[in-house]
């Protein structure tokens, strides 16, 4: 067979508004809180495993905090900003801590010291708890004295429902066997499943035929593995 290749739209921007809550109820609470004022924590710490939605979350609020006229800045890359440019930001964003090396958990440190004394919010991610961080110990325990969420994966079920419901969006019903061949078959985290919907969606309306597990497994035999 002739390899489509499919014109698929890149995923939509994180925002906390398409974030699937699942079991992070109160981690968004806490963000909303934060971005209504209702909420003077100076750091929050968020962690969990691959995939859990750590970086949608530091997107999300990055955007949020700008639509509320806040000077977000949103560090990635493992490359920290320097003191004078953190002092510029009302919301500083770092994601992943353990990737920064250390010079750069020094100038965290002293930018935390910072906004310890002064005004501002540090929103930082990591894959572990504070005190199981392979960082600086004081760093770490400066991360502990803020606000500590773990950021729970998403079940089968809260997936499957994702699912259905970005496929009830789209104008089609996604049945539940297909939805579990793609759990099993494609990879785990929602991003990947959500691309291999879209495609699947296409190719249904490309080729006529309706939506099913042998379907989808043409699907995901056409679709890069790098998606």
């Amino acid at each position: 067979m002739k390899q489509l290749v499919f014109d698929i739209a890149p995923p939509p921007q994180p925002t906390l508004q398409n974030f699937v809550i699942g079991l992070n109820g109160e981690v968004m609470a806490t963000l909303r809180a934060l971005l209504e004022g209702a909420s003077h924590e100076r750091f929050i710490y968020l962690w969990g495993g691959a995939g859990c939605g750590k970086s949608h979350l530091l997107q999300g609020f990055a955007a949020a905090a700008s639509a509320h006229h806040l000077r977000a800045c949103l560090v990635r890359d493992a490359q920290m900003c320097t003191e004078d440019e953190a002092a510029l930001c009302d919301v500083l964003l770092l994601d992943d801590v353990m990737a920064l090396d250390a010079p750069n958990q020094n100038r965290l440190f002293n930018i935390m010291n910072r906004l310890r004394d002064g005004s501002g919010l540090l929103l930082v991610s990591g894959p572990y708890a504070p005190m199981h961080l392979n960082i600086r110990q004081d760093v770490a325990s400066r991360l502990a004295q803020g606000l500590v969420f773990q950021v729970k994966c998403l079940s089968d079920e809260d997936k499957a429902q994702a699912l259905m419901t970005h496929a009830q969006g789209r104008g089609f019903t996604l049945p539940r066997d297909v939805v579990a061949y793609l759990l099993k078959q494609w990879k785990r985290d929602l991003p990947s499943l959500m691309t291999a919907l879209e495609a699947l969606d296409r190719y249904s309306l490309e080729v006529k035929r309706p939506i099913t597990v042998p379907l989808a497994r043409e699907v995901l035999a056409l679709l890069p593995k790098s998606t």
